[in-house]
């Protein structure tokens, strides 16, 4: 079955124009929040401050395959027509570079200052459903744990989130798959529907919560008719029937757990780089290591969390060494958390469809294409 539109029914769905949409940018500017959205940076989309919907990568679609990345103009006027780049919104709620404490040498002793993250007003416009799933699994590792992480909480405190439900998947997309798009589930504010017409384009817009409502409230807006709220349903069924690839989740922990020792970890191990990209690009990936840097006085020491990756030969370093010292062992590691182990963590998978593992691998590894060789494998 087709996914529909999933809306929260607080407020019936609204449709704005572009002129609305460059009000909504305004409006949260108005609000204090500082305003993050799509542009296009050094050939891909990214994430930047967003001005005004002069920004937005007006006319452009991305082509994604295993290992290949490209832009290419569209014939149209989307602003949203492309379906995720390297960048997950992840690096700004959980940077690759956090200060933890500053140790200084004083005339006293040691001072020791915990350093205390602020927490900054921000709103995310442009999120995919598969990067909605991504912020609430690492809301999952992060917050909800026994030991909730300080400086991601303040970065998640006071943000407000505009989704923008997927119309045009990658070839690498499987969402579908892991039920995260191309629809949005629940936990936005807000939820926009491109509808484009050639140069027209409009937005259908529903309701997540209530700042959504209130932001709403401020912005000119129409009803939304009846084949406004179709042309949004087919849009997001479109997408849905385009998305080619699959992952078979059906037992996919047992499967993982039940094959440690299948030759397609060698297999993977030949062509793998153990390069870290994956983990890099991947939305969820929350793993990390801690650094003490000391100035050359000696007087001046700080510690920094910095983002790490199961790749990393010295990740498992224990005792005398690394425990995982083989390529296969590494994947194997990272595969396995992902699709099993995280289930046991955190009772759910820690994988959105998104593909970025599979797109930014430099040889190709399809994430997908494993799984189902182990599954075919394990049936032979």
């Amino acid at each position: 079955m087709l996914p529909e539109i999933r809306t929260t029914q607080l407020l019936p769905p609204t449709i704005i124009d572009l002129a609305g949409l460059g009000s909504l940018i305004g409006e949260l500017e108005s609000r204090g929040y500082e305003v993050f959205g799509p542009q296009v940076r050094d050939g891909v989309i990214a994430h930047d401050i967003l001005r005004s919907v002069d920004d937005l990568p007006l006319g452009w679609t991305d082509e994604q395959e295993a290992g290949r990345y490209r832009l290419v103009p569209r014939r149209d006027a989307a602003r949203f027509g492309y379906a995720v780049g390297p960048q997950s919104w992840k690096e700004i709620l959980h940077p690759s570079r956090t200060k933890v404490w500053t140790l200084s040498k004083t005339s006293d002793g040691l001072s020791v200052s915990m350093h205390e993250p602020e927490a900054p007003k921000r709103a995310f416009i442009g999120v995919r459903p598969c990067e909605l799933a991504a912020i609430h699994k690492q809301d999952r590792v992060l917050l909800e744990g026994t030991h909730p992480d300080p400086s991601y909480g303040a970065n998640r405190e006071h943000l407000l989130l505009v989704v923008v439900n997927c119309g045009d998947p990658a070839a690498t997309c499987f969402c579908t798959s892991m039920d995260t798009g191309p629809s949005a589930g629940p936990g936005f504010d807000l939820a926009l529907t491109e509808l484009v017409d050639d140069e027209d384009v409009r937005y259908l817009v529903e309701v997540g919560s209530e700042d959504g409502a209130g932001v709403l409230a401020e912005l000119r807006t129409t009803p939304a008719t009846v084949d406004d709220v179709s042309k949004a349903r087919r849009a997001v069924e479109t997408a849905a029937e385009g998305i080619a690839r699959q992952l078979d989740t059906v037992g996919i922990k047992d499967l993982l757990y039940d094959n440690l020792d299948s030759p397609i970890w060698e297999s993977i191990a030949e062509r793998c780089l153990t390069c870290g990209n994956c983990t890099l690009v991947c939305p969820t990936c929350f793993c990390t290591d801690l650094v003490d840097v000391t100035d050359l006085t000696g007087e001046h020491s700080e510690r920094w969390r910095l983002w790490d990756s199961c790749f990393s030969l010295e990740y498992s370093h224990l005792g005398p060494g690394p425990h995982r010292a083989s390529g296969a062992s590494r994947y194997r590691q990272w595969m396995t958390h992902k699709l099993a182990s995280w289930i046991d963590q955190f009772d759910e998978s820690g994988c959105v469809g998104c593909g970025r593992c599979i797109t930014w691998c430099p040889v190709a590894i399809d994430l997908t294409a494993e799984v189902n060789a182990i599954r075919e494998g394990a049936e032979r």
